[in-house]
């Protein structure tokens, strides 16, 4: 049986430079690094930089990353100093910003979880929504 996700795996044509976005402006901490790719960590996220030719999806696959509320806005102001992509801008729960890595891999910086978004859909279910779970209180 599955138990959880193991790691991510993104391609990217340029490892300095990927390393750099993920590394320096990410916060992740590199753990090792070889002429191929690299393996980083972001909390718990084991993340491996694969150097091969970048075909990012164009759809609404994205990775997303997890940031405290507190630590948001200032974490966003220096992402879009460093002049970082935007391909979307937020219309759900929780604090997001959208953006690409510099092979155009779409993420994500989202303040909240899966039980703030499930208490949001209570109060605003999406069009046919099912829980298939359960029916979480409204109360709160």
């Amino acid at each position: 049986m599955l138990t959880g996700l193991n790691h991510l795996t993104l391609t990217t044509g340029d490892l300095d430079r990927s390393l750099a976005f993920y590394v320096d402006l990410l916060g992740a901490r590199p753990r090792v690094r070889w002429a191929g790719g690299a393996y980083l960590t972001l909390g718990e996220v084991w993340l491996c930089l694969s150097c091969d030719i970048p075909q990012p999806a164009q759809d609404y696959s994205h990775v997303a990353f997890t940031i405290a509320p507190e630590q948001f806005a200032h974490f966003c102001e220096r992402l879009r100093r460093a002049g970082v992509t935007e391909w979307k801008h937020n219309r759900s729960e929780g604090d997001s910003l959208y953006l690409q890595d510099p092979d155009g891999h779409r993420l994500e910086i989202h303040v909240g979880d899966l039980a703030s978004r499930l208490a949001s859909l209570a109060q605003q279910p999406y069009e046919e929504l099912l829980w298939l779970d359960h029916t979480p209180s409204t109360t709160t």
